[in-house]
């Protein structure tokens, strides 16, 4: 009989104590201030301050531009917790992170989402419906803003490349030159010379027939 509750009670013991033990450690990591995934939200707060103001308090027009930048803000965060989560759980089970940066994003995903559901409350109070379309036009906003970098700095792309890759820009060639090739007249000049030809034949056969009939 004793030969059989000595393994029973030492593995009683052994699952004892690893429930104590993650029952502490839980307890312990819940309780403990995780260092914030996003470390402010200066749009949000900017909108607040706005809203807060009395004297003189802000027209609407501003407040609802401030609402507007605070969601491309969110919209901003979404984007960026859909990028790093997948990778971020990736390397938690690999072992390559601790549990604070995988915890302190779930804290952030959280957070998100209550403020997802506060932006959207204060669109309604605006206009009725505002809520339901506020983050579609942010999201287009934030590809307009993309898509007019981009197109702003082609032009110091393209100087970069050149220096990069050693290439001169086109040099503009005098018309005059342009006429002839190798010592021969192009096309175009030959067609302009033999039209001037032309011109002074007709003007010369009209001149003689004059003559003719003042004789």
């Amino acid at each position: 009989m004793a030969s059989v509750l000595v393994p029973v009670a030492y593995v009683i013991i052994i699952f004892g104590g690893l429930f104590v033990f993650s029952y502490f450690y839980r307890k312990h990591t819940s309780t403990r201030a995780f260092e914030p995934y996003f470390p402010s939200h200066p749009e949000r707060n900017a909108y607040i301050t706005l809203l807060q103001k009395t004297d003189p308090p802000a027209n609407d027009a501003l407040l609802k531009s401030a609402l507007v930048r605070r969601a491309m803000a969110d919209v901003q965060r979404v984007l960026r917790i859909r990028e790093d989560k997948p990778a971020l759980q990736n390397l938690l089970q690999k072992g390559s992170i601790g549990d604070d940066l995988w915890n302190s994003l779930l804290a952030a995903e959280k957070e998100l989402e209550a403020e997802i559901m506060e932006v959207v409350a204060e669109a309604n109070s605006f206009v009725e419906g505002w809520g339901q379309v506020i983050f579609p036009t942010a999201n287009e906003m934030l590809a307009n803003e993309k898509m007019r970098a981009v197109f702003e700095r082609t032009n110091e792309v393209k100087a970069e490349l050149e220096a990069k890759y050693e290439i001169k820009p086109k040099v503009a060639v005098d018309a005059s030159a342009s006429k002839t090739v190798n010592g021969l007249l192009s096309p175009t000049a030959a067609s302009e010379a033999n039209a001037s030809s032309d011109n002074e034949g007709s003007v010369s056969s009209k001149s003689g027939k004059k003559t003719k009939k003042r004789k």
